[in-house]
């Protein structure tokens, strides 16, 4: 049931993320649009007849009167030649057209003035002329286009005038003054869906965890938003970007290691020196204001630091009986034998013992034994006192006996002082040490290791190893 209801889940995520991503193509279609019709009007005329009563756009009246009047010619020419009455009127017409056409620019309106651009300097190129007008009262001319061709002459222009008149327009424009765009009404389905599946989403969430409110949950959304809001539509690339990556349709954890790699590094590298001065200063401030010191008094008045101190204390015990102790016995055996030899030595009773004949090399030999026999003693002893409940106890007491001592020893006014001192001193030498360090390391390349540790499988992480079995 579990499974079945996290594929469920999973589903409805891709689900959400593919209507993201549609309204994000459509978007996208909506705000290059004006910009990529001529393409459309070339390629796809039924797309461009179907959408543009969405902008608000029709033909523009002149450019669309000069083109049937073109047509109008064509089909003169087709039916009484170039010299007919007919023809004559409707090239006296066009070249009065065409004064309007550059006079009046009729695309200043749509913002084509590069279109308009183009269409005047392929005339003048064509005809020969300065100045567009020129060309066009020169081509509309029954001499010149029998001079040049009817066919190719107007073949010219219905392959490289008509297309560029053809993608002007017209946008009309509201009461607010702001161009017609009734995207919204296609988009407001996308708005409501999203707007449910927000709120239902978050009030879900509330509801699963303790201490968020609904409010708190949506604010967390906050970069799904532009989802339900009709403004900067544009930034819907970020929420649909996240649901395509969260849904597993598409994997972006490459793209954004590589994108942020550089920033990061550098930026990692300056936040780590910041933390390590600021923990570093903290720490000094705190040795000078003697704050240290209320860690001693406070273990001896029942706090919890008295169970930590308890529990550090018993580890090191520990540690000293059944580990260090034996391995430096041979030390202790060397010191308690050169300690006793140099008390025997001291005595009178041993060196009268020296002049004896036979009994000169006989408290060497009883100083090896006396030593070994102490050191090993004194293992021994400690070991079995540490196991024995008993003996443990007093041990426990020395324990305390002793660290009370010590934080009696550092209330001193003046050995705190030192001690204040010699850490303060300390910490900032260590400071130093590591930002001139830091500067010697390319941060790059620390966040390459760190980016190959944290790929690195399980089974070759040292933490996922079994340790092996102590003996008891």
């Amino acid at each position: 049931m579990a499974e079945h209801t996290i594929n469920w889940g999973r589903r409805w995520h891709q689900l959400m993320a593919i209507l993201m991503l549609v309204n994000l193509a459509l978007v996208g279609f909506n705000l290059s649009y004006v910009t990529l019709r001529g393409l459309y009007l070339r390629y796809t005329p039924a797309l461009v007849h179907f959408y543009d009563p969405v902008l608000g756009i029709e033909p523009q009246p002149l450019t669309q009167n000069y083109l049937r009047a073109v047509d109008q010619l064509i089909d003169s020419v087709a039916q009484t030649g170039l010299e007919s009455a007919s023809t004559q009127a409707l090239l006296i017409d066009l070249r009065g057209q065409s004064h309007l056409l550059i006079s009046e620019n009729p695309y200043l309106v749509s913002n084509q003035m590069p279109v308009f651009a183009k269409l005047k300097r392929r005339l003048r190129g064509y005809v020969g002329t300065s100045s567009a007008e020129a060309a066009l009262a020169r081509f509309w001319q029954a001499d010149y286009l029998a001079e040049m061709g009817w066919e190719p002459a107007i073949g010219f222009f219905q392959g490289r005038i008509r297309p560029l008149l053809e993608r002007n327009f017209y946008r009309e424009i509201n009461e607010m003054g702001q161009y017609v765009d009734e995207f919204w009404r296609i988009d407001s389905i996308f708005m409501v869906i999203f707007g449910i599946e927000l709120l239902g989403r978050t009030y879900g969430t509330s509801r699963r965890r303790s201490g968020v409110s609904w409010g708190d949950a949506i604010a967390r959304q906050w970069y799904e938003l532009p989802l339900v809001l009709p403004l900067w539509r544009w930034l819907r690339i970020l929420p649909t970007t996240v649901k395509l990556h969260h849904s597993g349709l598409l994997n972006i954890e490459k793209l954004l290691a590589q994108i942020t790699h550089e920033p990061a590094a550098y930026l990692s590298d300056r936040v780590s020196k910041f933390v390590l001065v600021r923990f570093v200063n903290q720490t000094q401030q705190n040795v000078k204001t003697g704050d240290f010191g209320g860690l001693w008094q406070s273990s001896q008045v029942g706090t919890t630091a008295d169970s930590k101190f308890d529990r550090l204390s018993d580890r090191l015990i520990q540690l000293a009986i059944y580990q260090a102790l034996p391995t430096v016995k041979p030390d202790l055996q060397e010191l308690l034998h050169h300690s006793l030899k140099g008390a025997l030595t001291r005595n009178e009773i041993y060196g009268g013992l020296k002049q004896i004949p036979g009994l000169s090399a006989m408290p060497n030999g009883a100083l090896d034994g006396l030593s070994t026999y102490l050191a090993q003693a004194t293992c021994d002893v400690l070991a079995e006192s540490y196991a024995d409940e008993e003996g443990r106890v007093i041990i426990e007491q020395l324990s305390q006996n002793f660290r009370a001592a010590l934080g009696q020893g550092l209330q001193d006014k003046e050995t705190s002082a030192e001690v204040r001192q010699l850490l303060n001193d300390l910490l900032e030498e260590f400071k130093y040490k590591y930002i001139q360090q830091a500067e010697y390391q390319d941060p790059e390349t620390i966040l390459e290791e760190a980016d190959q540790l944290f790929e690195q499988p399980p089974e070759l992480s040292p933490h996922s190893r079994e340790m092996p079995a102590g003996d008891d």
